[in-house]
This record gives C-alpha cells, structure tokens and sequence, in this order.
C-alpha cells in the first residue's frame, strides 16, 4: 500500500480505503488529498444517492450546488472504466468544472467513460458504501465522519 496514495474515509456506515490514481488523474488526486488535509471534508454527507447507479457527495452545503472555494479542476478524462467502486468528480456540464464533489459507483455506469475524471477506486469496505442511506436527497443522509491520507493518520 502507497500511504500517500490512499485515502481512509470513516463514514458512518464503516471504514472505507481508497486507492488514489495519479496516474489517471494527478491534479484530481492532489485537490482531494488537499481538501482531506485541510478537513474539508469531515461531516459532509452524501446528497445524492441512487441504488444500482452511485453515491454523490463532497459538497459543504449538502445541496449539490457548491463545493469548495478553491478553482475548478480542468477535466482529465482517460479510459478507466466507471465500474463498481470506482471514484470520480462530478461536475457542472462544464468538463472543466470539477472542484470537491464526487462520486462512487455502485454498479457498472461505462456511459460516463470518458467524460468524468476518475481519481480513485475502493479497495475495502465497499459494503459501507452499499449501506448509505439512499435519495436525492437521502431523508437521513450518511456522512463522511473523517477523510485522512493514509500517511497523516
């Protein structure tokens, strides 16, 4: 395991690890690891939560119209297929418009290939991810209780 390149997220739910891929997405990964660092992240839900499809958080307000007050990312789109467990920025229709929100896939979703950054893919602890609570928005929605790189923890 690459501590530098792994993300622990504590959800409520349970643990969950995440490989990072700089390799797909250098700018993407150094954002997330930025916002994990700063706590950007603790206590954010998940806003957005469709069975069979994928799991949606990252925005402070919970509404799935803000993010972060950092610039947005320019898009670096790549071939890594959007599988189950796999992690990827959302965004306005604008491709260069990711900034902290993402997503995680529950199921195959390859429509999105393509046109979405993916930056990451669970390892362990998908089970946790199955279990949030479902919605758009979820009435109880589940939360990231913290998100460290795994070398700072």
């Amino acid at each position: 395991m690459d501590a530098e390149n792994t993300l622990i997220l504590e959800l409520d739910t349970g643990p969950v690890t995440i490989k990072l891929r700089p390799d797909l997405a250098p700018g993407h990964v150094e954002r997330i690891k930025e916002l994990a660092r700063e706590g950007f992240y603790d206590g954010v839900v998940f806003h957005r939560v469709i069975p069979g499809f994928m799991a949606q958080g990252g925005d402070p307000t919970g509404t799935g119209m803000s993010g972060s007050k950092k610039p947005h990312l320019k898009a670096e789109f790549s071939k890594q297929p959007h599988v189950r467990g796999v992690c990827s920025m959302a965004r306005s229709s604008d491709p260069n418009s990711a900034n902290s929100q993402f997503f995680i896939c529950f199921d195959d979703a390859t429509f999105l290939d393509n046109q979405y950054t993916v930056w990451g893919e669970v390892m362990d602890g998908m089970e946790n991810v199955d279990a949030l609570p479902k919605g758009e928005p979820p009435r109880e929605p589940g939360k990231i209780v913290s998100m460290k790189v795994a070398a700072d923890a």
